[in-house]
């Protein structure tokens, strides 16, 4: 065998030799290290659970023994109830671990954190039960709406009764006086103006109270008839001009267009920009303008009623229409409001398919705009408008100029 040939062999045996090595190495890595830990099971879902809670309306979780989220449904999420596999609520997490712990069913009503700022709670309705030997399924009702709803009724009765004490107490004492006052014709003259006062604010406060209980259980599956708004805009003006030139107010009106019908109740309609009128006047400085336009847009008939007031916090806007809320109680006793005619405004607008809604600012006026669906809009359907709501006036100077160019002034 020559030197090369034996070259070639040993380089070729040495390849060989230093493989063999590695895969020996590699074996004994193998065989000396630890077993991998096994990933622990997700706790399994009973059949059918899955599709359940993404049909269900309230919150539905199911969660394992330590509390972790192993299902969620997307109303639970939306809630702030869910992030990611974890509770956001404790209260919630102790429940789900003590069902888990005695398999005993619980019923509860907790007031959770909205979120993790600020002091809004919701109320929830909870109900956690077994489902399975390492599941618990929870049931969540939101009970918020439902809990303020309850706690308007019981305000409204206990407004009324304050409301309906305060005239009676008047009278009460006016009678006394009248009584004591018997030999003086100028005192009892005097007293008696002043429960006539008393009587007419008493009445008008039984008065609006009945529309109101009319308007929230009125029966709307009768037809409605075909309203001129233009019309009823007109009547509410000439109702309430007395009032404004008692105060020295100039007010006008403007109707824009001939084709301003809704589908409604004529009294209600007059009623409603009655009250804004009303509501203006009292809150506008004495001598100031009052201007009411009637529009349509799009498919919508809007009335707005603008005044060069004092004025409305945001604050005060968002409950400006809440029954008996009065954004200065000292002036519109003064006036004799009653703090119910913008909530009997918001309740026929609701009535009627439409709504109502307010453009303010301190020191620059107010605008109420009641907005409602044409009768041309939907033949034959009164609540539903097909068109996009409109926005209100940008300022209340908008419609307040046009109205005093083109309207009549009182």
């Amino acid at each position: 065998m020559d030197e090369l040939t034996a070259g070639a062999l040993g380089v070729v045996l040495g390849l060989a030799l230093a493989a063999i090595a590695t895969l020996l190495v590699r074996v004994t890595e193998r065989t000396s290290a630890p077993p991998a830990l096994a990933e622990p099971d997700e706790p399994a879902v009973p059949e059918g659970v899955a599709d359940v809670l993404a049909v269900l309306r309230d919150g539905a979780i199911v969660l394992d023994a330590s509390g972790n989220v192993v299902k969620t449904s997307a109303s639970a999420v939306a809630h702030g109830l869910v992030r990611g596999n974890r509770l956001t609520h404790p209260e919630l997490r102790e429940l789900a671990v003590q069902v888990h712990r005695d398999g005993v069913i619980r019923d509860a009503e907790l007031e959770l954190a909205r979120g993790p700022l600020g002091q809004g709670v919701m109320v929830m309705g909870v109900r956690v039960a077994p489902i399975g030997r390492d599941t618990v399924l929870a049931l969540v009702d939101d009970r918020t709406k439902a809990r303020r709803v309850e706690e308007v009724r019981r305000d409204f009765v206990v407004n009324v009764s304050h409301e309906l004490k305060t005239p009676v107490g008047g009278l009460s004492l006016l009678a006394e006086a009248v009584e004591d006052a018997a030999d003086d014709p100028d005192a009892v003259q005097r007293f008696a103006g002043r429960m006539k006062v008393e009587t007419i604010r008493l009445s008008r406060l039984v008065s609006e109270i009945v529309d109101l209980s009319r308007l929230q259980t009125a029966d709307l599956s009768t037809s409605l008839a075909e309203v001129d708004v233009g019309e009823c805009a007109r009547e509410a003006v000439e109702h309430t001009r007395v009032v404004a030139g008692g105060r020295r107010i100039t007010l006008s009106s403007t109707i824009q267009g001939t084709r301003l019908a809704v589908h409604g109740d004529a009294e209600w309609i007059i009623t409603a920009i009655r009250n804004l009128i009303t509501n203006a006047i009292s809150y506008s400085e004495e001598g100031s303008p009052v201007a009411v336009v009637c529009r349509r847009r799009k498919d919508l008939v809007e009335v707005a009623v603008t005044d060069q007031g004092q004025g409305i916090s945001p604050a005060d806007q968002e409950r400006i229409f809440e029954r008996f809320y009065r954004v200065d109680a000292a002036r519109s006793r003064a006036t004799g409001g009653t703090g119910l005619g913008l909530s009997i405004v918001k309740h026929i607008c609701a009535n009627l398919g439409g709504d109502v809604v307010v453009w303010s600012q301190l020191g620059q006026g107010s605008t109420f705009t009641i907005r409602l669906p044409a009768a041309d809009s939907v033949p034959g359907h009164p609540g539903v408008a097909s068109g996009t709501a409109s926005a209100p006036p940008t300022h209340p100077t908008d419609d307040l100029g046009r109205a005093t160019e083109r309207g009549v002034s009182s």
